[in-house]
């Protein structure tokens, strides 16, 4: 696993990922979706990995799983399940500390465990940029040259005032403030493969109280408590959507998406 720093002048790679569940791995892990998913970033990623989580028939996924790496699309697809309890011994973490949040923050913990490039800019698996972009070059410039900045992601809004409005300060095209949300983020991979998720901060209570310990709240408290800031790019916006099998109800296992995304 790699340490996720850069050598020389070389350009930083990049894992694009993304995750599925039971409610929406049909719609998400199609040649159609990840086509566009992908080709909207407008960059050559160093790798492609789509994530597993809570699935009622791994056989089936698995099927599909072939299809889309046999065209192409993505590099690998990982179930969580087999990779879960050596990433929460990495993070010096436990089921029982991330209680309610497991099923909202497993699948994300477990990609950076497994990441091995510079960088891992995610995409939650009802996430995709509103259209082409040619973003990262600018984002990736922006965390080389500022330490401060943890995350950079799109603005959650084409009404650039309402980011404007959570913001206090601007470097060129970006926003900065504080928060984070898990539908979108790009990050350095030696930040978040450290043991940063045992903090709290009393800002990070407005996450949905359902979600536990989750994720997004322990990387908000981390950011708050160091200083580390979050940058929005303000030329574009990322879509948000529920996506969900038809009939399927709402289940404690589950991983469904977190109205508002806990921005």
């Amino acid at each position: 696993m790699g340490d996720g720093t850069e050598t020389g002048d070389a350009a930083p790679s990049v894992t694009f990922e993304t995750k599925v569940w039971e409610g929406d791995y049909r719609v998400v892990l199609t040649e159609e979706r990840l086509s566009a998913a992908l080709d909207r970033n407008c960059f050559e990623f160093a790798r492609r990995v789509v994530h597993v989580n809570n699935v009622d028939n791994r056989r089936a996924v698995e099927r599909r799983a072939r299809s889309v790496v046999a065209a192409g699309l993505v590099d690998d697809v990982v179930f969580v399940e087999d990779h879960a309890a050596s990433a929460l011994d990495h993070f010096g973490l436990t089921v029982t500390d991330l209680g309610r949040g497991y099923v909202y923050s497993i699948s994300e913990l477990v990609s950076i465990y497994l990441a091995t490039t510079d960088h891992v800019l995610h995409f939650a698996g009802d996430t995709i940029l509103s259209q082409e972009y040619n973003w990262l070059p600018d984002a990736l410039d922006l965390l080389r040259r500022r330490p401060d900045v943890a995350v950079v992601n799109l603005s959650w809004t084409s009404d650039i005032t309402a980011v404007e409005a959570e913001s206090e300060d601007r470097d060129g095209d970006f926003l900065l403030g504080y928060g984070f949300s898990d539908q979108m983020y790009l990050v350095r991979t030696s930040d978040f493969s450290a043991q940063i998720y045992g903090e709290s901060h009393p800002a990070s209570d407005r996450y949905p109280d359902y979600g536990g310990e989750l994720f997004e709240k322990r990387v908000d408290s981390w950011m708050r408590n160091h200083s580390r800031l979050r940058a929005t790019w303000t030329d574009g916006y990322y879509a948000h959507e529920n996506i969900r099998a038809p009939g399927l109800k709402n289940r404690l296992r589950g991983s469904w998406f977190m109205p508002g995304g806990g921005r």
